[in-house]
């Protein structure tokens, strides 16, 4: 964690990355590291030089502080994703993006339709992974790894038949996704329970129909333009 923030070309967006992730706010952050809110928010934004060595440390220090006080379930989340086997046959692709892609992209390089909107955030990468397989082969902790390094990230579910067995095996792990992407299914297709249990979680659905092979194409072009800044 510290490691990626330091050598981000844009370390507050990572900073502010991995604050998110651990569902902690800049005040809680703040107040640990005791300095004003401000200071985080500045960090964060870029408006503030990027933080050195020992401040990332000291933040990162108390992410983890912060999450162990809370009974560790986000440390011991990420403990999993450090053995993730992406050699899986239920894993078609993953990938981890430097600069976030945002919702309405997401909706326009995968040609989907929106199911439900949700809590639209920034999503630091994708994973891509046979839906029948995932569900049947992995155990709960095998599935927590689908996540990569981090959970804001668009989990898409191919060969799906109502896109209602993903949404049931979601509601049952901690970790929840950025977004949802139900793969071959037209919005007539899915059924309405999936919507339902989206709506619970609050987490953005969406159902396309594109050719797989080029969705993946399209989200790992769009990462590697986004370093370029184009």
């Amino acid at each position: 964690m510290a490691g990626e923030i330091t050598l981000s070309e844009k370390p507050g967006e990572c900073l502010k990355k991995w604050r998110l992730n651990f569902e902690v706010s800049q005040t809680d952050i703040s107040n640990a590291l005791e300095v004003s809110p401000s200071v985080i928010s500045d960090y964060e934004s870029g408006r503030r030089k990027s933080p050195g060595t020992l401040m990332v440390s000291k933040i990162v220090e108390s992410l983890l502080a912060i999450d162990t006080e809370r009974g560790g379930q986000k440390i011991h989340a990420y403990e999993s994703m450090l053995t993730a086997d992406s050699s899986k046959e239920s894993i078609y692709s993953t990938y981890e993006y430097s600069i976030p892609i945002q919702f309405q992209k997401l909706v326009s390089l995968l040609d989907a339709h929106v199911l439900y909107r949700g809590m639209e955030r920034p999503l630091y990468g994708f994973s891509i992974v046979d839906s029948k397989r995932s569900i049947l082969e992995m155990s709960s902790y095998e599935f927590q790894r689908l996540y990569g390094w981090s959970t804001d990230r668009a989990m898409v579910f191919t060969k799906v038949s109502t896109g209602k067995s993903p949404l049931v095996a979601i509601r049952v792990t901690n970790l929840k996704p950025g977004a949802i992407v139900l793969h071959g299914l037209s919005k007539d297709e899915v059924d309405p329970m999936a919507v339902k249990m989206a709506e619970v979680d609050r987490i953005p659905l969406l159902c396309t129909t594109k050719d797989i092979t080029e969705a993946i194409a399209e989200l790992k072009k769009y990462g590697q333009y986004s370093i370029k800044g184009i």
